[in-house]
């Protein structure tokens, strides 16, 4: 149980995604989506976040909003001393699970994410990183920009790897009675509360969910992101959008020279994805 007050309906939405994240974490776990102990861990990072990241080796991250680690063990295989921190306890367990059996020596900690501080520790962490769909689940982001302001050291950065807005604005199948085309239709613009999804199969394949169907997610634009990080202190480093995604959104999608997916040349370029460093200053 998070110790983070939020109101009652808000309370009641968070502890839904968490019944949701425990529900999916053995059908992702089985799935060939995460091929866990096949794929590469590598392999769910666009090429330009390891420029963005630098030099991994030795340094203090934190993962925040792990899910079952599959991407966290790259930072372990980098050489990193990694902890990663989920709300979820069926992923939490899975997440060790894993780790271990691919002898990588990180610590994973059970947690909602705006207590992260209390049970990690403040002023730790040289990078807090947080992965693709994550920040949809946060209800309020200035009060997750001061817990990763808080974790940081002077001088440490924040790196957001994330969907882009308007991936989301765009609907991933047409409605009845329209066409294969690219059309918005969800809000990009945060302002509107959670939206509530009811979804009987997860992102993956596998299996139906046989509970906890449904989840709440909040929009966040990209210039929200941007201005709450700024006011709760940090400093913009870099922010890239790319047209990549790790997987094909679209049936049209096609596979590119680095392993992920984009739009046919034909296509419009937009963002699907972006990729923004912010950092704490030393004084």
């Amino acid at each position: 149980m998070s110790g983070m007050s939020f109101g009652v309906e808000v309370g009641e939405m968070v502890r839904a995604n968490r019944a949701n994240w425990d529900a999916r974490t053995p059908v992702h776990v089985a799935s060939e989506f995460y091929a866990v102990g096949r794929r590469d861990p590598r392999s769910w990072f666009a090429p330009f976040e390891w420029s963005d990241l630098g030099e991994l080796a030795g340094r203090e991250l934190a993962h925040l909003q792990c899910h079952i680690g599959a991407e966290t063990i790259a930072f372990a295989r980098q050489g990193a001393r990694v902890t990663g921190l989920d709300f979820s306890a069926a992923a939490v367990v899975e997440a060790r699970r894993i780790a271990a059996g691919e002898g990588s020596k990180i610590e994973y900690v059970e947690a909602d994410v705006h207590d992260a501080v209390a049970h990690l520790g403040a002023g730790r962490f040289d990078v807090v990183y947080t992965g693709k769909g994550a920040l949809c689940y946060l209800p309020d982001l200035p009060r997750w920009a001061a817990t990763v302001v808080e974790l940081l050291k002077p001088g440490g950065f924040v790196y957001i790897a994330e969907f882009h807005p308007l991936l989301n604005a765009l609907g991933p199948k047409p409605g009845p009675g329209e066409g294969p085309e690219l059309l918005l239709r969800h809000d990009y613009l945060e302002g509107r509360g959670a939206i509530e999804r009811d979804a009987t199969y997860t992102y993956t394949d596998g299996p139906a969910l046989t509970s906890a169907t449904v989840s709440y997610e909040w929009m966040h634009s990209l210039g929200e992101v941007v201005t709450t990080l700024v006011r709760a202190g940090l400093r913009i480093d870099s922010l890239t959008e790319s047209e990549l995604l790790p997987w094909p959104r679209w049936a049209r999608m096609t596979r590119t020279g680095s392993g992920w997916w984009a739009l046919p040349d034909g296509d419009p370029r937009v963002p699907l994805l972006y990729g923004l460093k912010a950092s704490k200053p030393t004084a």
